[in-house]
Protein backbone atom coordinates (compact mmCIF):
# COMPACT_ATOMS: atom_id res chain seq x y z
CA UNK A 1 0.00 0.00 0.00
CA UNK A 2 1.64 3.29 -0.68
CA UNK A 3 2.08 5.88 1.96
CA UNK A 4 2.34 9.62 2.38
CA UNK A 5 6.21 10.59 3.97
CA UNK A 6 7.87 13.65 4.20
CA UNK A 7 11.45 13.42 3.60
CA UNK A 8 13.57 16.62 3.74
CA UNK A 9 11.87 19.49 1.68
CA UNK A 10 9.78 17.00 -0.35
CA UNK A 11 6.05 15.00 0.22
CA UNK A 12 6.82 11.88 -0.98
CA UNK A 13 4.15 9.32 -1.74
CA UNK A 14 5.90 5.67 -1.76
CA UNK A 15 4.68 3.59 -4.00
CA UNK A 16 4.74 -0.61 -3.29
CA UNK A 17 6.13 -2.41 -6.09
CA UNK A 18 3.14 -3.39 -8.15
CA UNK A 19 1.95 0.04 -7.21
CA UNK A 20 4.83 1.31 -9.21
CA UNK A 21 4.22 -1.98 -11.70
CA UNK A 22 0.83 -0.46 -12.50
CA UNK A 23 1.55 3.11 -12.29
CA UNK A 24 4.52 2.78 -14.94
CA UNK A 25 6.52 5.10 -12.36
CA UNK A 26 8.58 5.30 -9.16
CA UNK A 27 7.85 7.34 -6.15
CA UNK A 28 5.94 10.64 -6.61
CA UNK A 29 7.78 13.77 -5.00
CA UNK A 30 6.73 17.69 -4.20
CA UNK A 31 8.27 20.26 -2.49
CA UNK A 32 6.51 20.98 0.64
CA UNK A 33 6.85 24.46 -0.61
CA UNK A 34 3.94 23.34 -3.24
CA UNK A 35 1.54 22.27 -0.43
CA UNK A 36 -1.06 24.11 -0.13
CA UNK A 37 -3.88 22.21 1.38
CA UNK A 38 -4.24 18.93 3.18
CA UNK A 39 -7.57 17.20 3.72
CA UNK A 40 -8.85 13.77 4.56
CA UNK A 41 -11.96 12.10 2.28
CA UNK A 42 -13.68 9.27 3.75
CA UNK A 43 -15.44 8.38 0.86
CA UNK A 44 -12.18 7.53 -1.85
CA UNK A 45 -14.47 8.43 -5.15
CA UNK A 46 -14.61 11.94 -3.70
CA UNK A 47 -10.88 12.22 -4.40
CA UNK A 48 -11.25 11.14 -8.34
CA UNK A 49 -11.14 14.03 -10.44
CA UNK A 50 -10.69 14.06 -14.27
CA UNK A 51 -9.86 11.39 -17.03
CA UNK A 52 -7.36 8.06 -16.09
CA UNK A 53 -4.46 8.78 -18.44
CA UNK A 54 -1.75 6.68 -17.15
CA UNK A 55 -2.08 3.58 -14.61
CA UNK A 56 -4.39 0.91 -13.80
CA UNK A 57 -8.25 2.01 -12.93
CA UNK A 58 -10.43 -1.20 -12.09
CA UNK A 59 -14.15 0.18 -11.56
CA UNK A 60 -15.52 -0.50 -7.74
CA UNK A 61 -11.78 -1.39 -7.09
CA UNK A 62 -8.24 0.36 -6.89
CA UNK A 63 -7.23 3.05 -9.08
CA UNK A 64 -3.74 3.56 -9.22
CA UNK A 65 -1.66 6.47 -11.97
CA UNK A 66 -2.22 9.56 -13.30
CA UNK A 67 -5.51 11.29 -14.57
CA UNK A 68 -5.77 14.98 -16.45
CA UNK A 69 -8.27 17.47 -16.34
CA UNK A 70 -8.19 21.13 -17.56
CA UNK A 71 -6.72 22.48 -13.86
CA UNK A 72 -3.67 19.59 -14.85
CA UNK A 73 -2.47 16.19 -13.86
CA UNK A 74 -3.08 14.55 -10.56
CA UNK A 75 -1.86 11.29 -8.83
CA UNK A 76 -4.23 8.98 -6.88
CA UNK A 77 -3.34 5.95 -5.16
CA UNK A 78 -6.91 4.43 -3.51
CA UNK A 79 -8.84 1.26 -2.43
CA UNK A 80 -12.31 1.38 -1.39
CA UNK A 81 -13.50 1.39 2.55
CA UNK A 82 -10.29 3.46 2.72
CA UNK A 83 -9.74 7.11 4.15
CA UNK A 84 -7.46 9.17 1.74
CA UNK A 85 -5.37 11.57 2.31
CA UNK A 86 -5.70 14.52 -0.15
CA UNK A 87 -2.86 16.79 -0.78
CA UNK A 88 -3.29 19.95 -2.90
CA UNK A 89 -0.16 21.05 -4.70
CA UNK A 90 0.08 24.85 -6.54
CA UNK A 91 0.63 24.95 -9.69
CA UNK A 92 4.56 24.83 -9.64
CA UNK A 93 4.29 21.39 -9.08
CA UNK A 94 4.25 18.39 -11.27
CA UNK A 95 0.81 17.50 -9.98
CA UNK A 96 -2.44 19.21 -8.76
CA UNK A 97 -3.25 16.69 -5.88
CA UNK A 98 -2.50 13.72 -4.57
CA UNK A 99 -4.48 11.22 -3.03
CA UNK A 100 -3.47 8.10 -0.93
CA UNK A 101 -5.36 5.92 0.59
CA UNK A 102 -4.49 5.18 4.18
CA UNK A 103 -5.28 1.78 6.63
CA UNK A 104 -8.05 3.65 9.23
CA UNK A 105 -9.23 7.51 10.18
CA UNK A 106 -6.31 7.69 12.78
CA UNK A 107 -3.69 7.14 10.06
CA UNK A 108 -5.20 9.22 7.80
CA UNK A 109 -5.57 12.22 10.40
CA UNK A 110 -2.01 11.61 11.65
CA UNK A 111 -0.71 11.91 8.05
CA UNK A 112 -2.87 15.14 7.14
CA UNK A 113 -1.24 16.73 11.03
CA UNK A 114 1.78 15.91 9.70
CA UNK A 115 2.24 16.82 6.79
CA UNK A 116 0.37 19.85 7.55
CA UNK A 117 3.21 20.72 10.34
CA UNK A 118 5.70 20.49 7.52
CA UNK A 119 4.86 22.57 4.48
CA UNK A 120 5.16 25.85 5.19
CA UNK A 121 2.87 27.72 3.08
CA UNK A 122 -0.71 25.88 3.97
CA UNK A 123 -3.35 27.54 2.84
CA UNK A 124 -6.18 27.84 6.00
CA UNK A 125 -8.92 30.18 4.48
CA UNK A 126 -11.24 26.76 4.05
CA UNK A 127 -11.03 23.11 5.68
CA UNK A 128 -12.58 22.01 2.26
CA UNK A 129 -10.78 20.94 -1.09
CA UNK A 130 -11.07 23.29 -3.92
CA UNK A 131 -12.97 22.59 -6.94
CA UNK A 132 -11.56 21.43 -10.39
CA UNK A 133 -10.99 24.86 -12.61
CA UNK A 134 -12.94 24.85 -15.97
CA UNK A 135 -11.64 25.65 -19.22
CA UNK A 136 -11.48 28.99 -20.02
CA UNK A 137 -13.23 30.25 -23.18
CA UNK A 138 -11.52 31.49 -26.09
CA UNK A 139 -13.08 34.96 -27.80
CA UNK A 140 -15.32 33.04 -30.46
CA UNK A 141 -17.44 31.91 -27.20
CA UNK A 142 -16.95 28.11 -27.08
CA UNK A 143 -14.70 26.04 -24.62
CA UNK A 144 -11.40 24.56 -25.70
CA UNK A 145 -11.73 21.04 -26.99
CA UNK A 146 -12.38 18.05 -24.51
CA UNK A 147 -8.72 16.14 -22.89
CA UNK A 148 -8.53 13.23 -25.24
CA UNK A 149 -9.46 9.66 -24.09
Amino acid sequence: MARILVDGDDVVVRLSWWQRAAASRSDVRAPLTAVCRVTVEAAWWRALRGVRRRGVWIPGGWSVGTRGHPGGTDFVALRPGRPVVVVELRPSAPFRLLAVSVPDDAEARATAQRLIRSAPRIDTSTRYRQPVPVAEETPGGSTRPALPR
